[in-house]
């Protein structure tokens, strides 16, 4: 895990936004080209993979905001920096200018800032999922584009940018999974998420040593992702036996996935009744792919 991945001088890329990118990337190119073969205008395509992209987003980012438990920081960070909590020791605190409170061993920013949540930190897949498929129900009905073929193939090629997006919160580190022994468990570095909520959960006794071995739970969705993005193109894609089927596939079985990593996650996300917001989301996803199969299937027919 690197923070920076590499450095051009001044200048780092920050691994999470770089392996995201790669991923848009791709896919946005995939669908240009799948565009081209089934008669559709591809440079609409790669507008429409584009504003996608966008309002994806900013739909993570909103979830994130809501969902994740940050929402009360992200305002106080604007109204009222010492009601804010740094889980940092003395010295990162002086590093990162807060004030330290020796009394209760915690440092709090010194100045306002109402933008905080503008960074390139602090994303939820789903908030990203949902905002561009509801772009996309828009988009799709202007341009009076066949939505079951656009569905089945953003089946296929929103697993593979999930994939690299998934390698990219390894690299940074975020998305955790819990504490184990097993022998795939992988400890991260010093300062890293994980040795940081270890430390706050009095696992560690400082977040300045390497953390405690964690399933590597980013790379068990990559590789769920990459999995399902493969047996949709070449296993359900020829076999199907009406527009949509890939689709449907592809979200139930991430649904299913999804659901239950998050047993083993570890990192900090919110949670409602003992269930996590992605949960709950999972659920909802395979409720509305249940309707849209009738819905599909019956305009085959």
């Amino acid at each position: 895990m690197d923070p920076s991945f590499f450095h051009i001088g001044d200048l780092h890329l920050p691994p999470y936004f770089l392996m995201l990118s790669l991923g848009f990337t791709l896919v946005v190119y995939l669908a240009s080209r799948w565009a081209g073969r089934n008669r559709l205008d591809k440079g609409r395509m790669i507008d429409f993979g584009i504003l996608m992209v966008i309002f994806g987003m900013v739909g993570a980012k909103v979830l994130h905001i809501f969902a994740d438990g940050h929402l009360l920081d992200y305002i106080n960070l604007c109204r009222d920096p010492s009601q804010v909590n740094w889980y940092v020791d003395a010295q990162e605190c002086h590093y990162l200018q807060g004030v330290w409170d020796a009394k209760t061993q915690l440092c709090h920013p010194e100045n306002k800032n109402c933008f905080a949540w503008i960074s390139f930190s602090g994303w939820a897949f789903y908030g990203g999922f949902v905002a561009a498929a509801l772009f996309s129900i828009w988009f799709i009905r202007k341009y009076k584009w066949p939505a079951g073929k656009i569905c089945d193939m953003g089946g296929w090629t929103i697993m593979l940018g999930l994939a690299w997006g998934r390698m990219g919160c390894f690299l940074a580190g975020c998305c955790f999974g819990a504490v184990t022994h097993d022998h795939f468990g992988i400890s991260f570095p010093k300062g890293s998420p994980a040795s940081r909520h270890q430390w706050r959960e009095g696992m560690l006794d400082t977040y300045r040593e390497a953390s405690l071995p964690v399933h590597p739970t980013q790379l068990y969705e990559a590789i769920i992702a990459f999995v399902i993005a493969a047996v949709a193109y070449f296993v359900v894609r020829p076999k199907k036996r009406f527009d949509g089927q890939v689709f449907i596939f592809a979200m139930v079985s991430y649904a299913i996935g999804r659901f239950s990593l998050e047993f083993i996650r570890s990192d900090e996300r919110g949670a409602f009744l003992g269930v996590t917001t992605s949960q709950w989301i999972a659920m909802a996803i395979v409720g509305v792919c249940v309707y849209l199969y009738f819905v599909f299937k019956k305009r085959a027919a």
